[in-house]
């Protein structure tokens, strides 16, 4: 048996495979799921909240998590529709970011939070 980890929309399953002598097909397979990755940790309550335009893939974190910015400055880029959107400051204040690089965000997805 040959062991996998196949990630399908966005849930992880381990496969185990057997493989047939000859050539021969032997359809044994096992599939059981992983367990999921932990789940970002939500930005403190209280602030400005930074939330998703539109659904989409976390490319990049612009600033590091607990930067100062301004108003205006770029937070995140967003790839929607393979097209990259910069999502920017609204306020100045210190950033706490709800998200990390590679996640998927629906519209209204908390992305950050700037106190």
């Amino acid at each position: 048996m040959r062991k996998f980890n196949i990630s399908v929309n966005g849930k992880t399953y381990a496969v185990e495979v057997e493989e047939a002598e000859g050539g021969a097909s032997a359809p044994a397979t096992t599939v059981a799921p992983v367990s999921q990755a932990p789940a970002p940790v939500a930005a403190p309550a209280g602030g400005t909240a930074v939330n998703s335009p539109m659904p989409g893939l976390v490319l990049k974190l612009a600033v590091a998590n607990g930067s100062v910015v301004k108003k205006g400055d770029k937070i995140v880029v967003l790839e929607a529709m393979k097209m990259e959107n910069d999502i920017v400051a609204p306020v100045a204040g210190t950033i706490t970011f709800a998200v990390k690089a590679g996640d998927n965000v629906e519209t209204g997805a908390r992305l950050a939070s700037i106190n």
